[in-house]
């Protein structure tokens, strides 16, 4: 008999109803992630030539693509909901990064009014079973391409907030390599090094 751990066990069921969500002003809250690794060369990588890909979902009538996003519960923090709604709806798992911003809009459909918080998910685990595997499709692409299918204005802005954020991450990881090498190059212009 194979037992598994706590961890590696997933719930197939999303939670549901509005009971436990947060509102404020009359605005519910709804918190999401983008879900984000590198590629190169059809392999997960941080090299050189690395491209950045961001997962995408359909909407559960499967009509709109948009990143996963879903309602704030009152017994969890912010960080703790975003990455439950991304499990639940892209069946995808890693860790979450600080908030790309929080947004104001509208539902096209209810006219409701939302209060929308959006952050970076560094994707470490793709699941094979997820549970809204039935409503949902997923697809990686690129920054560019998610551009385009994105319907939902809010949800770009924190797609362009995510690619300047990591571009001035990998800026300030290579102006320290620089320093670096500077300060430990050593020898003169005779030498090997």
């Amino acid at each position: 008999m194979t037992t598994l751990s706590q961890e590696n066990i997933v719930t197939l069921v999303s939670r549901t109803g509005r009971e436990l969500q947060r509102y404020r002003k009359g605005r519910r809250q709804v918190v999401g992630c983008i879900p984000y690794r590198y590629i190169s060369g059809g392999q997960a990588s941080l090299g050189k030539n690395e491209e950045l890909e961001v997962l995408v979902i359909t909407s559960k009538k499967g009509k709109r693509m948009l990143f996963p996003k879903g309602g704030w519960e009152i017994d969890e923090s912010k960080k703790e909901a975003a990455l439950r709604e991304t499990m639940e709806e892209a069946g995808v798992r890693g860790i979450v990064e600080g908030k790309l911003g929080k947004w104001r809009f509208k539902s096209k459909n209810h006219g409701s009014s939302y209060e929308g918080y959006m952050f970076p998910l560094l994707v470490q685990e793709q699941l094979e079973i997820w549970p809204e595997q039935n409503f949902r499709q997923r697809k990686w692409m690129n920054v560019s391409e998610a551009r385009e299918v994105c319907q939902q204005w809010w949800m770009k802005e924190a797609l362009e907030r995510l690619v300047n954020r990591l571009k001035g991450q990998k800026l300030d990881h290579v102006k320290q390599l620089v320093v670096v090498g500077s300060v430990q190059c050593t020898g003169d212009t005779n030498s090997d090094l």
